[in-house]
């Protein structure tokens, strides 16, 4: 249980600076489609902060990746080894991804984006619209998603039980 919760605040490590990534450094209005609409049209296009930032923020993006599925992996070998049975890699697989999910919505959506000055931080002209009743903007999305990582934990734990 202790790995599996490492491993999870590790994808949520990954997870932060690919956040950190697009809204610091890439600065692409484009990845901002997922923001509530009110912010997406208040975001205007921005210079690069310093020479070769958007090419790190690529760099650091792709990194992030890596970091937020390599857990996942290594969870699998780890049980693989462990000889887990599929309830047991269900279990760390629903932990380690539906955690992130509710890093996702507690810390995303309603400390970053309703409570504090993140987002206004780098984007000035999001500040009259940001703020706590943007929260649950997304709700439907949000239980859609908990849906599909739900199916992907069953699948992914079929997977690795029928290795063994």
């Amino acid at each position: 249980m202790f790995l599996t919760i490492c491993l999870s605040l590790i994808m949520m490590a990954g997870l932060f600076l690919l956040l950190y990534s697009g809204v610091a450094l890439i600065q692409d209005k484009r990845l901002f489609t997922s923001a509530p609409r009110e912010v997406y049209e208040a975001i205007r296009p921005k210079e690069e902060r310093f020479p070769g930032a958007h090419l790190l923020g690529w760099q650091l993006s792709l990194l992030s990746v890596l970091i937020i599925f390599y857990p996942l992996y290594y969870g699998a070998v780890d049980g693989i080894r462990q000889g887990y049975v599929f309830g047991q890699f269900l279990v760390r697989f629903l932990i380690m991804i539906l955690g992130v999910k509710a890093f996702d919505i507690l810390f995303f959506d309603y400390c970053l984006l309703c409570h504090s000055s993140f987002c206004s931080h780098f984007y000035p002209e999001t500040a009259p619209v940001l703020g706590p009743h943007l929260f649950g903007f997304n709700k439907r999305g949000h239980l859609i998603q908990i849906l599909i990582l739900t199916v992907i934990s069953i699948l992914l734990a079929w997977i690795c039980s029928g290795i063994m």
